[in-house]
């Protein structure tokens, strides 16, 4: 991937990808079981708001996602006619029928597994093939105090599903050969 600097070192940064397209750095620890790790897509940092990991639930996570993509799995667009935007607006505002509403939403929804580390967007992933669109939106409304110009706006990205489990495979290995937090830290 573009932009790959892998190190052996655990206190150095691992940053696979290209942070204008998609991209993690994995970082430092911050004791036994949390790390550092920050995603981009499309150029905007989705892990400003928390960005340290719980390494085992992530990592696990982060495996199945690539796994569920490598399988073919995620479904199409769901309202025809409607672009990934519009699709990923409507999801948000729902029809007024809470259950049917959130099962509709979970077909969609992307990344929503990794915990806290990306629980301050909402996104969606709509599969054409091989072809993903991955949609996201800040919600927090800190967040959108910071950076006005985010609300309301939703963001995309298309990207290969192959690319997408690639990186993240190449993360989970990031993961799996640094093992666990260096003694004392």
């Amino acid at each position: 991937m573009v932009g790959r600097r892998l190190c052996h070192d655990a206190r150095v940064a691992v940053f696979l990808g290209d942070a204008s397209r998609l991209a993690v750095e994995v970082g430092d620890w911050a004791g036994p079981a949390l790390r550092r790790v920050d995603l981009w897509a499309a150029g905007q940092w989705l892990t400003c708001d928390d960005n340290m990991a719980f390494v085992r639930q992530f990592r696990r996570d982060v495996a199945e996602t690539a796994a569920w993509l490598r399988a073919g799995h995620g479904a199409a667009l769901p309202f025809a006619g409607l672009s990934a935007v519009a699709a990923h607006r409507r999801l948000v505002a729902g029809a007024g029928r809470e259950e049917e509403d959130d099962a509709l939403r979970r077909r969609f929804r992307a990344f929503d597994r990794w915990g806290p580390t990306v629980d301050n967007i909402v996104a969606f992933l709509f599969r054409d093939g091989e072809r993903l669109e991955v949609t996201w939106q800040f919600w927090r409304e800190e967040h959108l105090l910071r950076r006005p110009e985010h609300a309301g706006t939703v963001f995309t990205l298309e990207i290969g599903a192959a690319e997408l489990a690639g990186l993240l495979e190449d993360l989970v290995a990031v993961l799996d050969r640094d093992g666990e937090a260096p003694a004392g830290g």
